[in-house]
């Protein structure tokens, strides 16, 4: 069944063809915006050329134009005509006769400033012609005014528009906080434009029906954990925050808030944001001790996992997924999952870039013991190798005192976590160190240490003898270690690589679990992993009925584990996730860990695309609801094909490729032969080869993919670090758990572990990189599958990282990467949103007509009805152009933007006037009888446990997982024990037994003083015995107990 309401709506273009033309603006222009003046005649100029009646244009009805059921909607996108498009005397008010002097100068200024704008215009976007002849002003019976010279636009960005000034009719742009109540046709043009003025406003985020939309203006680089940057007011994100909250409350569904966009986007300092938000919303506020610990975390975490880049100054190199338990809608528990991809930045800077920030910050604020200490005494950066080839980041004047602040705040941040802060530094000055490690050819071909000194300083900061430190970088073992032969100077210098690698990512691993391992109250349970539920909006009381066991609905014990099983649904479920991944990027050339993070923002990518775009079409098909927005995008599951595909993809050849030992030459000729439309690099390179991703074609350098693949540390520099020759206790806890794989081989047999640590979390030798990194984004996809997502879509104000600098360029190419232009046309005129009946029932019912029982009545009548009631109170088109649209399929509502907000506004003004009405009576009651008695809140009980302490569900659904109980109903009795105590001493069964009594009972009789056999225990209360070739069950009363001799004492010892 389905049925779409609303009145049928006709197509009128108010613009004709050539005033489309003239008034439309490139993207891609070099010049910037106009400004304000500028503006000032655009809006002049549109009510001049405007025609004198309105035109209907022809053939350009849309599909949305063609199957539009809004309210008064009018157009292809179900908009009303812009009053900047009618005619001049219905745009200018009317001019008594005292004043017909002012409106004949009015009128003769304005045709020569429109004329003006032509000549303008003709320079700048039809061709640029110094030459070109200047348009003449229109022909008029008054005498015109005397063009000026044409304005030239500046260079540069122009000053911001005023407040005052409107890019369209009666609204002006930076008025809509919602794009899907932009006016006007909607082009990218029309949103870039509204975003840019915004922007210019100071408003950073703006909404696109649940989507919020955040531009980056590099204006502030603080932490946005303190409490400076929290007194920010951003609605978006709190209102974003406070809906993720309440659909967890409401439904037990998780939720994920999604951060996308290219890197430099501020994707890190939002998720902080909207983790402050979450804090002020469901945790308690920044005084409790979960969020100390958690910025705490956080700090360190920045210092170490950013880095300065070619487009971003601090680029976070290290994904996170903030994984926040919710119960009762108090915050509870947090976890962080990290994703550390960009290790060789460690020992290998890319040209231009720089390593990690918490080497610079170490280097200026260590003090000068410390220093001596650390044996860094007299190094700069410039001394060190792993620092030395990255040219600096756009230099400051004052970069060593705020290196030199911010180091001492991680250092507190440290303290706070509970982690030495001595530990940590001095695997941070051996990480550096080991970059000044260098090896030369001996006389019998293989590798010696060149600089003592420096193997020195390694050794005793690392705790670890220096010939044992230099035995196991240059030498290797073969044949199971019964042979140890020398290594290369390459491969010697490729291990000490490989160490700093894996010193620097356990460490940060370490300090991650750490963060996760704080005692907090209830910090009980960890869910990466629940149930699968859909990500539309669910009703709690469908979830708890679909979980009833149908055979034990009579017995208490089936209820209780019902319950029960609720409690673990709920507990388990109940998170607000939000994921910081990698974004897209584009360095020269590009590395594998590049292609990696491209492939994650691919996936991320194809994950809203999915869920936006795809999910509601094929909803709509499946339930029969016609007229439905197809809205047409761009779908990059080639691409993702292309990197992952298990049989042909990049990633699989180049683990084949490593298997088989080849080289980059041979992994790019082999992909190029599997997938003939692979790009080729420019200028052609046998190394290099060109993938086109969703935000642009990325150039990829193959020498080192390979090597990075591998990701290995010899087992014969790891064996170093065994707790019996290491002295320095932190460094052998990073290796624990390859150190106890060689323990339990026998020692180094040539074979190798991962330098990172793996997704397992144990010793692996035989994964790669790329394959730890498909197995993270699974995990990782799984649980997002699972959970409720919302979007943030990150954009870059400009390029340069220029404080409050709009580039439109810049802007206009991530919209249309990200898509949202076509975003803005399904929420405005799609069924992006769908609900259950009985959820929609369930939170809307209060909205129906009075007299009816619309709770009681959960189908498609009782929606039907709400949905009409709505729709006649909704506000006319002329306040807002978005579609007022709903339909009803076989199991879902669905509803546009526009209808949903309708809804909830409704739904927030009845519960408001509810409110106002109970706290009236109450106030009411209060007045006229102040003396009443109140009942005092109950006193708990004496000996009761406290409100918050409860029963650990995970534990109780391990333990039923593991012994195979099913949730749903009552476990069985357990069996009786095979033995009895008799004196202290256990004696199992058969046992010989007296009879205590006479007994006779089904034709067996026993007699007081005879002696039977007890086999065991029988059902509550009996006990199986044997009697004449029977046996039988008798009580356990009728037998004596058995009697065992207690054993002797031990003899007194002798004097």
């Amino acid at each position: 069944m389905s049925e779409i309401q609303g009145p049928e709506s006709t197509v009128a273009n108010s613009a004709c063809g050539c005033n489309k033309q003239l008034l439309r603006l490139p993207l891609a222009a070099p010049c910037a915006p106009a400004p304000w003046p500028i503006a000032l005649l655009a809006h002049a100029s549109k009510t001049l050329i405007a025609p004198a009646g309105r035109s209907e244009a022809k053939g350009t009805r849309s599909r949305a134009g063609r199957v539009s059921a809004e309210c008064g909607g009018e157009g292809p996108t179900g908009r009303r005509p812009s009053p900047l498009h009618r005619p001049l005397a219905h745009t200018i008010p009317s001019l008594d006769a005292s004043s017909s002097n002012e409106a004949v100068h009015l009128q003769r200024r304005l045709l020569s400033l429109s004329s003006e704008l032509v000549t303008l215009r003709n320079h700048l976007h039809v061709g640029g012609q110094s030459g070109g002849g200047q348009a003449q002003p229109s022909a008029s019976p008054q005498p015109a005014v005397p063009p000026r010279a044409p304005l030239l636009l500046p260079p540069l960005q122009p000053p911001p528009p005023p407040p005052e000034v409107r890019w369209r009719g009666g609204s002006g742009a930076g008025d809509v906080d919602d794009l899907v109540h932009l006016r006007g046709p909607l082009t990218e043009d029309a949103i870039v434009r509204a975003l840019q003025t915004r922007f210019y406003q100071n408003k950073f985020y703006t909404s696109v029906g649940p989507i919020v939309v955040a531009i980056n203006a590099y204006g502030d680089a603080a932490n946005a954990l303190t409490p400076a940057a929290a007194r920010a007011q951003r609605p978006e994100l709190t209102r974003l925050v406070r809906d993720a909250v309440r659909h967890q409350a409401d439904s037990g569904c998780p939720q994920a808030i999604i951060l996308s966009g290219v890197s430099g986007s501020g994707k890190t300092y939002a998720s902080m944001v909207l983790l402050r938000r979450l804090f002020d919303a469901a945790g308690g506020g920044p005084e409790t001790d979960a969020f100390k610990h958690l910025a705490a975390a956080f700090t360190v975490l920045r210092a170490l996992g950013t880095a300065a880049t070619r487009a971003n100054a601090h680029s976070t190199r290290i994904g996170h997924f903030i994984e926040v338990q919710v119960t009762d809608g108090a915050l509870y528990r947090t976890k962080i999952h990290c994703y550390f991809l960009d290790q060789t930045r460690v020992v290998r800077p890319p040209a231009g870039e720089r390593n990690y920030h918490v080497f610079y910050h170490m280097l200026a604020g260590l003090a000068a013991d410390e220093r001596a200490r650390l044996h860094l005494d007299g190094l700069t950066s410039s001394d060190l190798r792993y620092l030395a080839p990255a040219l600096p980041a756009r230099p400051r004047a004052d970069a060593p005192d705020e290196d030199a602040a911010r180091f001492q705040a991680w250092r507190g941040c440290l303290g706070v976590l509970g982690i030495p802060f001595l530990d940590v530094v001095r695997v941070l000055a051996a990480v550096l160190l080991l970059g000044n490690l260098v090896f030369v050819e001996s006389s019998d071909g293989g590798a010696e240490v060149g600089d003592d000194a420096t193997l020195a300083a390694v050794s005793a900061l690392l705790g670890v003898g220096a010939a044992a430190l230099a035995r196991g970088l240059a030498t290797r073992s073969a044949a199971r270690g019964r042979v140890r032969a020398p290594a290369t100077a390459a491969a010697a210098s490729l291990a000490r690589d490989s160490l700093a690698k894996a010193l620097y990512c356990r460490t940060v691993a370490t300090i991650v679990r750490r963060a996760n391992s704080l005692k907090r109250p209830g910090s009980t349970l960890g869910t990466l992993s629940s149930d699968s539920n859909e990500s539309v909006h669910q009703d709690a009381a469908s979830r708890r009925a679909s979980t009833a066991g149908s055979g034990a609905r009579g017995r208490a014990g089936a209820r209780s584990m019902a319950v029960l099983n609720d409690a673990v649904r709920h507990a388990t479920d109940g998170f607000v996730g939000i994921l910081d991944m990698f974004g897209f990027e584009d360095a020269a050339p590009s590395r594998l860990e590049h292609l990696c993070t491209n492939l994650c923002a691919e996936t991320m990518q194809h994950f809203y695309n999915t869920h936006v775009f795809k999910s509601s079409a094929e909803s709509c098909r499946e339930e029969g609801v016609t007229g439905a927005l197809e809205v047409e995008y761009a779908d990059n599951v080639p691409c993702i094909d292309l990197l992952s595909s298990l049989r042909s993809g990049l990633l699989a050849a180049l683990d084949a490729e490593c298997a088989a030992r080849g080289s980059a030459e041979q992994y790019v000729a082999r992909v190029r032969a599997a997938h003939p439309r692979l790009g080729d690099a420019r200028p052609p390179h046998p190394r290099r080869f060109t993938v086109r991703h969703y935000a642009g074609e990325v150039v990829y350098d193959a020498a080192d993919f390979l090597e990075a693949n591998r990701d290995a540390v010899p087992d014969d520099l790891l064996a170093v670090f065994d707790t019996r020759a290491c002295e320095f206790g932190f460094a052998t806890h990073l290796f624990g758990a390859e150190l106890k794989a060689l323990a339990s081989a026998g020692g180094p047999a040539g074979s190798a572990f991962r330098a990172s640590p793996t997704a397992a979390g144990g010793a692996s030798g035989g994964s790669t990189l790329t394959q730890d990194f498909h197995t993270r984004l699974d995990n990782l996809l799984r649980t997002l599958v699972h959970a409720r997502p919302h979007f943030v879509r990150c954009l870059r104000a400009n390029a340069t990282e220029t404080p409050v600098l709009f580039d439109r360029a810049t802007v206009a190419s991530q919209v249309r990467a990200l898509q949202i232009l076509e975003t803005v046309q399904l929420m405005a005129n799609g069924f992006p949103h769908r609900m259950r009946f009985r959820a929609f029932c369930g939170r809307y019912c209060g909205l129906g007509a009075r007299g009816k029982d619309t709770a009681a009545d959960s189908g498609e009548a009782s929606c039907a009805r709400v949905l009409r009631v709505a729709t006649a109170a909704a506000p006319p088109p002329s306040h807002s152009p978005a579609a007022i649209r709903w339909a009803i399929g076989k199991r879902h509502v669905f509803l546009s933007e526009g209808m949903r907000q309708v809804l909830e506004r409704m739904r927030r003004a009845r519960r408001q006037a509810a409110a106002r009405c109970i706290q009236t009576a109450w106030r009411r009651h209060r007045a006229m009888c102040p003396d009443a008695p109140v009942r005092p809140r109950p006193a708990p009980i004496a000996g009761t446990p406290p409100p918050d302490s409860k029963c650990d569900p995970a534990l109780v659904k391990k333990t039923c997982s593991l012994f195979g109980l099913d949730l749903e109903r009552p476990p069985p009795l357990p069996p009786s024990r095979a033995y009895t105590v008799s004196n202290g001493v256990k004696l199992g069964y058969p046992q010989q037994r007296t009879v205590a009594t006479d007994w006779d009972e089904a034709g067996v009789r026993l007699r007081a003083g005879e002696a039977v056999l007890a086999l065991g225990a029988a059902s509550r209360g009996r006990v199986s015995v044997q009697v004449g070739g029977r046996t039988v069950s008798v009580p356990h009363s009728l037998l004596s107990p058995p009697r065992a001799s207690r054993p002797a004492p031990p003899p007194p010892p002798p004097p």
